[in-house]
C-alpha cells in the first residue's frame, strides 16, 4: 500500500514518518529549502540516577509506610480531605521528556513539487520535483542504521544541520549536542524550561556521497544508548509483510486528501489498519525505547505530557496491535522498560510502600521512572495510582500467551511474580472482609460526595481486575513451567477474598466498589471496562457482558482518537460492528480545529485525523493510530476465549474482504478471506503446543480440529 499527498508540508502536521525504532524523521519536502526533523529514541532529558534520586527526596518528605497507614485509616473513615493532604506528600516531580534532536536542511533549487508518496511497505518517502524544467526524485527512508536522503536529478545548493538542543561542538556537518538533565511538561508553565548540566550527550554525523545519485546519510550515537541492550532482528519489510488486513477493494495507491474527504468506510479502514503497523514497526524496534505517546516523532521542546510514557492506557495502547498482528519483535522494547521498572519500582515499593515485588504509577520515561509524579500538587485522580505496574506487565503474558514458548514464559515470569508480590502487600482487609486495594482511584475519574468531586476510595473495579488478571496469569505461568514456588500459596488464598465486579441497580458494571454518582457520566477513561478489553475476563453474552454494554451505551461514542479506538476494541469484542463502524466514522474525519492548540484533556472538544493521518487529541497523540489497528483486528479475529472466533463484529455491507497473518494465542497464525458470506479460514502453527485441538467459530458455528502444519475450515455469516 502506498499512501499519496500532492503537495509538500507547510508544517509538522502534514509531514511525514519515516523510522526504523532508533531514528525518526519527519518528511516535509519540497523544493528550495526544505526540513527533515530527526529524533532519536534515546534523547531523553534525565539521568540515571535520576529516580533514585527523586525518591530520596520524596522520603525526606515524610512519606512512606507510616504514612501510608495514617492514609489509609482516613480513607477507611471518609476523611478524604486529610487523605487526600497526605498522600499528595507521596508525589515527586514529573518523569523526564522525550526531546526534539536535529533539523536536517537541504536546499534545491526552485521548482516545483509534485507530491510526496509513502511506501508503507519499504518505508520509502518519494517525492517528484521538476526544477529547471528537469525531473528530479528525492528518496527519504531510514534504513538499519542511519537515515538517508537520496536525490536523482539535482544536485544540492547547501546542506545545514540544527538543534533545539545546546550545541557543544561542530565539525562540518558533524556536532555534538547537549542533552537537558531535568524538563518538565508544558502544562507546568511555572517550571523552569529544560535544564542543563552534567546529562547525556549525542553525537550526529552526516556524510554526502556524490555520484550519479546524491546520497545523504544522518548517523547518531548517544551516552544514553547503551542502557538499551536490545538486538535488531527482521527489517521494515520483513515486518510489514507478516500481516495484511483488506476491507473492500484497496487501490494500489491511496490518495490521502480524498481519502480523508470520502466516505469509502472499508477504505479508511483498511489504510489505518496497515498505517497503524506502519508507525509501530518504524518507532519500536529492539535495541530502543519503547513508542512513546508521539512514538518516535517530536518537534517540540516541551511537548504535551513530556511525550513520555502514561501507563494508565496510553502505552498500553501503543502495543494492543503488537502480538495480534504479528509484531511480537516490536514488542521488545516494552518488555525491557519493564525489566527496568522491576528494579526502580523495587526500590520505589520497598522504601515507599514497605512492600515487596515492584511498583509503577501513572507515568514512567526511558530511565524507567516509578514514583507517583505531580510535584505535590497534581491531583490524586491521576498521581496517585499504583496499579501502572500492574496493567503493564499483562503485556509479558500477553507475548508468552500468543506464543506458547518456553523463551517467552521465563521472561515474564519475574516480572508477573514480583508485580503479584508487590499486590499481595498492597492488599489490606477492608471494612466488610475483603482483601482491598486503598488508596485507590479510578484513572482521572470523580465521583461526588455531597456534591464535591472526589477521586479517593478503595477497590476501584480496575484494581481488582487488574489484581486477579495478575494472580491467575502468575499461577498459570508456575503451573506452566512446573514451578513449586511459596508464593503460589499465598495467591490461592488472597484470590478468593477480592471484590467481585459489581453490577449497578441500572444494570452497568460499576466503575468503584459501591454505586457512586458520578462527576463526568460519559467519561473519556473506560477503566473498569479493561476487563472486556484488553484482558477478555468478560466476554459478550454474559451478566457481565450486558453491563458492559449498558456502560457503552451510556458514555456514548466520541472523545478523542484514543478513546475512541478503546472503545471500538470494546465494541468488536462484545460484537457489536456497527458501533465499531459508527466509532471509526467519527475518528476519522479530517480535524478542522487549530492543530497548535492543546483542547481540554475531558473530551470536550473531539479530535480526528491530523492531514498525515496522525490522530490527534489535540494535540497529536499517536495511541489512538495504534489503537486503530488493534480494533480492527479484534474485528476480523478473536482468541481470548480459547476459541478463534471469525468475523464476530464485521459491520453489516463489509461483504468481502482478507486478511493474512493476523496471530491468535497460543502460538497460531489465521488467514481469512471472505465474500458474500462465505468465509475460508486457514489456520497454522507457528510455535506452541501442536497437539492442542483448537476450536474455530464462523458464524456461530464452531469446528474443533488439531493443528500441526495448516488446517483449512469452511463455513458462513451474514452480512
Amino acid at each position: 500500500m502506498r499512501l499519496h499527498w500532492p503537495s509538500a508540508a507547510a508544517e509538522w502536521t502534514e509531514a511525514l514518518p519515516v523510522g526504523n525504532g532508533r531514528l525518526g524523521a519527519m518528511v516535509f519536502g519540497g523544493a528550495g529549502r526544505s526540513r527533515v526533523q530527526v529524533n532519536d529514541a534515546t534523547v531523553w532529558s534525565g539521568t540515571a540516577d535520576g529516580p533514585s534520586a527523586a525518591l530520596a527526596d520524596v522520603l525526606a518528605s515524610g512519606a512512606g509506610p507510616e504514612r501510608l497507614a495514617k492514609v489509609r485509616e482516613a480513607i477507611f473513615s471518609g476523611d478524604l480531605e486529610r487523605a487526600t493532604e497526605l498522600l499528595m506528600s507521596f508525589e515527586g516531580p514529573y518523569s523526564q521528556t522525550f526531546l526534539p534532536y536535529v533539523d536536517l536542511w537541504i536546499t534545491l533549487p526552485e521548482g516545483e513539487s509534485h507530491g510526496r508518496t509513502l511506501d508503507l511497505s519499504t518505508g520509502v518517502v518519494t517525492e517528484r520535483l521538476t526544477i529547471g524544467g528537469l525531473d528530479v526524485v528525492r528518496r527519504v527512508w531510514a534504513s538499519e542504521t542511519a537515515l538517508c536522503v537520496e536525490i536523482a536529478g539535482a544536485v544540492p545548493t547547501g546542506v545545514e544541520i540544527s538543534t533545539p538542543l545546546r550545541e557543544v561542538s561542530r565539525d562540518g556537518l558533524d556536532i555534538v549536542i547537549e542533552i537537558p538533565v531535568d524538563s518538565a511538561p508544558r502544562h507546568e508553565p511555572q517550571v523552569e524550561a529544560p535544564v542543563y548540566g552534567s546529562g547525556e550527550r549525542g553525537t550526529v554525523t552526516v556524510e554526502v556521497t556524490e555520484g550519479e545519485r546524491w546520497l545523504l546519510t544522518l548517523t547518531s550515537s548517544t551516552t544514553a544508548e547503551s542502557r538499551w541492550t536490545g538486538k535488531r532482528h527482521s527489517n521494515h519489510r520483513t515486518l510489514m509483510d507478516a500481516c495484511e488486513v483488506r476491507f473492500g477493494d484497496v487501490p494500489e495507491v491511496v490518495d490521502v486528501p480524498d481519502l480523508l474527504t470520502g466516505k469509502d468506510e472499508q477504505l479508511i479502514a483498511s489504510v489505518l489498519f496497515a498505517y497503524g503497523r506502519y508507525l509501530l514497526v518504524s518507532s519500536s524496534r529492539p535495541g530502543a525505547p519503547p513508542a512513546n505517546l508521539q512514538g518516535i516523532w517530536n518537534g517540540d521542546l516541551r511537548p504535551a505530557w513530556s511525550s513520555n510514557y502514561t501507563i494508565n492506557i496510553n502505552t498500553q495502547m501503543n502495543y494492543w496491535a503488537a502480538e495480534v498482528t504479528g509484531l511480537a519483535e516490536c514488542h521488545d522494547p516494552l518488555l525491557e522498560l519493564l525489566e527496568k521498572l522491576a528494579v526502580t519500582g523495587g526500590e520505589v515499593a520497598r522504601e515507599l510502600y514497605g512492600a515487596r515485588g515492584w511498583v509503577a504509577h501513572h507515568n514512567t520515561d526511558a530511565w524507567g521512572w516509578a514514583l507517583p509524579v505531580g510535584m505535590g500538587h497534581g491531583a490524586v485522580s491521576w498521581a496517585i495510582w499504583q496499579m501502572g505496574g500492574a496493567w503493564l506487565v499483562q503485556h509479558a503474558w500477553d507475548h508468552y500467551d500468543f506464543a506458547r514458548t518456553w523463551s517467552t514464559l521465563e521472561r515474564a515470569w519475574p516480572l508477573l511474580r514480583g508485580c503479584a508480590e508487590f499486590l499481595l502487600d498492597w492488599l489490606v482487609e477492608g471494612p466488610d472482609g475483603y482483601l482491598d486495594t486503598c488508596p485507590s482511584t479510578s484513572p482521572e475519574n470523580w465521583f461526588l460526595v455531597d456534591g464535591k468531586p472526589e477521586a479517593l476510595t478503595w477497590s476501584v473495579t480496575m484494581d481488582v481486575v487488574l489484581v486477579r488478571a495478575v494472580f491467575e496469569r502468575t499461577l498459570a505461568l508456575a503451573l506452566a513451567s512446573g514451578r513449586a514456588d511459596p508464593l503460589v500459596a499465598e495467591i490461592s488464598a488472597a484470590l478468593p477474598r477480592l471484590r467481585p465486579v459489581p453490577v449497578l441497580d441500572d444494570g452497568r458494571l460499576g466503575e468503584w466498589a459501591y454505586d457512586l454518582p458520578e462527576e463526568d457520566p460519559t467519561h473519556r477513561h473506560m477503566s473498569h471496562m479493561v476487563s472486556v478489553y484488553p484482558l477478555g475476563r468478560i466476554v459478550a453474552g454474559t451478566e457481565l457482558g450486558d453491563a458492559a454494554v449498558e456502560v457503552l451505551d451510556q458514555r456514548g461514542n466520541g472523545a478523542m482518537g484514543w478513546s475512541w479506538a478503546w472503545k471500538m476494541a470494546l465494541r468488536a469484542r462484545l460484537g457489536d460492528g456497527e458501533t465499531v463502524r459508527s466509532l471509526l466514522s467519527e475518528a476519522s474525519q479530517p480535524f478542522t480545529g487549530d492543530r497548535h492548540r492543546d483542547a481540554p484533556v475531558d473530551g470536550s472538544e473531539w479530535g480526528g485525523l491530523l492531514p498525515n493521518l496522525f490522530s490527534t487529541h489535540p494535540p497529536f497523540q499517536i495511541d489512538g493510530n495504534y489503537g486503530f489497528t488493534a480494533g480492527l483486528a479484534e474485528v476480523v479475529v478473536q482468541s481470548h476465549t480459547g476459541v478463534i472466533d471469525v468475523l464476530s463484529a464485521l459491520p453489516s455491507g463489509w461483504s468481502r474482504g482478507s486478511a493474512r497473518g493476523l496471530r491468535c494465542r497460543g502460538g497460531l497464525s489465521v488467514d481469512v478471506t471472505w465474500h458474500d458470506g462465505d468465509v475460508t479460514v486457514r489456520v497454522r502453527r507457528v510455535s506452541g503446543d501442536a497437539s492442542e485441538f483448537v476450536p474455530v467459530s464462523i458464524g456461530g458455528e464452531v469446528t474443533e480440529v488439531v493443528v500441526s502444519d495448516v488446517v483449512e475450515v469452511r463455513g458462513r455469516i451474514s452480512c
